[in-house]
């Protein structure tokens, strides 16, 4: 008789994700209970279990024995906005810069991975996510400005910033935040040098909210900016 008499069969896909959800526990299990568990044949739990392991999950055991997962599992994708993004950027930059090496070594991966799949849409190459193009107190000393920018920009708040390289404060319209890999930029107009700017939020020393408000002027505008980015 049929197993799955009385049941819908499952699809492949679900039986997959649903032999993840089994293994994770780090346990050992054998294959006669999987494929009880799942109502499909032993032959079927070996295939999948080939399939599972050519696909990168660490499966470790054999056939006769038992299966498990000793590493951990691949999570399933998601979608960040950039205050996620954000968030786990700055938790990497705290850890990374901790005194514990192994769960250093374990931001180093783990931003390995992110730098891996982070899109490649930018016009020009971005930055590692992590480690590679510099030391994490840096970006996470930038972050303590990310909430002044973000409410200066919905509130179109001028602000007077110092960066690093420059001899005198600037007066700034913020237009626009942007990620570019381990480093958040800003878009604004300088009203000192009358022209737009890009200026690396880690690099800011000294940030102070102005009591003036800006409105939309031509050539002052965000639109402006990127039909100049744009033009040949």
């Amino acid at each position: 008789m049929n197993s799955s008499t009385g049941k819908a069969r499952m699809k492949r896909s679900d039986r997959l994700y649903a032999l993840i959800e089994i293994l994770k526990d780090g346990r050992l299990h054998r294959a006669e209970d999987m494929a009880k568990r799942l109502r499909v044949s032993i032959r079927t739990i070996y295939r999948d279990m080939d399939v599972l392991a050519a696909s990168g999950v660490p499966i470790e055991g054999e056939r006769g024995l038992g299966y498990t997962a000793r590493a951990a599992i691949t999570l399933p994708p998601l979608n960040l906005t950039e205050a996620e993004l954000e968030a786990l950027h700055l938790g990497l930059a705290v850890v990374g810069e901790g005194g514990d090496p192994s769960l250093q070594e374990a931001a180093r991966a783990l931003s390995e991975k992110i730098d891996a799949v982070l899109p490649a849409d930018r016009s020009s190459a971005p930055q590692s996510f992590g480690f590679a193009t510099g030391p994490f107190a840096d970006a996470a000393r930038g972050f303590r400005h990310m909430p002044t920018f973000r409410a200066a920009i919905r509130a179109r708040q001028k602000l007077r910033i110092k960066q690093v390289d420059a001899s005198e404060p600037e007066t700034v319209r913020p237009l626009k935040l942007d990620y570019w890999g381990r480093v958040w930029t800003c878009v604004a107009w300088n009203e000192d040098i009358s022209d737009f700017m890009t200026c690396r939020i880690d690099r800011i020393e000294t940030l102070q909210v102005l009591p003036g408000l800006f409105v939309d002027e031509p050539g002052k505008r965000l639109s402006d900016f990127d039909a100049r980015a744009d033009s040949p």
